[in-house]
């Protein structure tokens, strides 16, 4: 359990219900329930939150193995939001996890096949006390039911943001999907709805066969691809969307330095969810903490909450 972080307060942002002394987080699923092997290589608390492994009412065995592929530029996954189910994750995942880091941000992701699961996993979460965010997943691409359907038509990804913010008070960020016509109509519609933030992007849908067996690489047939072959189109969504929609914004897709980091601030974003490249680097996280106020000071950014403001005011 090594590993440490320097506390420099120019990397502290205020978000809502949310006060990170780093903009850094694992992105949901990469670190479980705290409890997988990326998850012990240093202290949990020297993270700015986590976002937890997308949590659904009853337990899901996932898609048929295999369901990773690890790419030169990313990585194709199709884990099909296994998990224990809500009650597993409310009795004995979170609170292990809490126990560890009782003071450390938690975002607890969501997800359904029909918009009253969704409901019922939110308001749960919700009362449980654990957690200090809620991350609605309507975005996976890896499920033949709900997940990205709920978040490619603007009209139900805004009944169910608003039927979740009414049985919740904890702030609600909605997971966009890249794998959509207009992804800024799609923020306007949950924006309206009452959501108080974004996570974006979520995987795009792709496919890799192998040639010499001549069937795909997934058990799944396709899967979500992630990483640094979905970062231009991160940062292209997210500087749109910004210019539109005026909430704080969790930026995923293909970080792994802190160059990257200033990019999606640039584009709009208020933070930072790191996943594929957990892969090559297990303390991605904490390299890109430390590494990020150096990288500061050459580029002349005094605070990133000073940045936030400056990207804003001048959209």
């Amino acid at each position: 359990m090594g590993g440490i972080a320097m506390v420099d307060a120019r990397l502290a942002v205020s978000l809502p219900g949310l006060e990170l002394k780093n903009p850094v987080m694992p992105a949901s699923g990469c670190f479980g329930f705290g409890d997988n092997s990326f998850a012990t290589k240093y202290d949990l608390n020297l993270l700015g939150a986590i976002i937890l492994k997308s949590a659904t009412l009853d337990e899901r065995i996932g898609n048929p193995a295999p369901i990773i592929n690890v790419l030169e530029d990313g990585a194709l996954n199709s884990v099909g939001l296994k998990n224990p189910g809500l009650k597993v994750i409310l009795d004995e995942k979170i609170p292990t996890l809490r126990a560890k880091v009782p003071t450390l941000p938690l975002i607890a992701s969501i997800a359904g096949s029909t918009k009253e699961e969704y409901v019922t996993v939110a308001k749960s979460l919700s009362d449980s006390g654990l957690v200090n965010a809620l991350e609605l997943n309507i975005s996976c691409p890896n499920v033949h039911e709900g997940g990205m359907l709920f978040g490619t038509n603007p009209k139900v990804a805004s009944e169910l943001t608003r039927a979740v913010k009414a049985v919740t008070n904890v702030p609600v960020y909605v997971k966009l999907t890249p794998n959509v016509t207009d992804i800024v109509e799609v923020a306007q519609a949950v924006a309206a709805a009452g959501a108080d933030g974004l996570s974006m992007i979520n995987t795009v849908l792709g496919m890799k066969i192998d040639v010499k067996t001549r069937q795909p690489v997934l058990g799944n047939g396709t899967g979500g691809l992630s990483g640094k072959a979905i970062r231009a189109l991160a940062v292209r969504m997210i500087y749109q969307v910004s210019h539109v929609v005026d909430l704080p914004i969790i930026a995923s897709g293909g970080i792994t330095t802190p160059e990257d980091v200033i990019e999606m601030y640039l584009a709009g974003a208020h933070c930072v969810s790191v996943g594929t490249a957990h892969f090559s680097n297990p303390t991605a996280c904490l390299d890109i903490i430390n590494e990020l106020p150096a990288k500061m000071d050459e580029l002349g950014i005094s605070s990133l909450q000073d940045l936030i403001k400056e990207v804003r005011s001048a959209h």
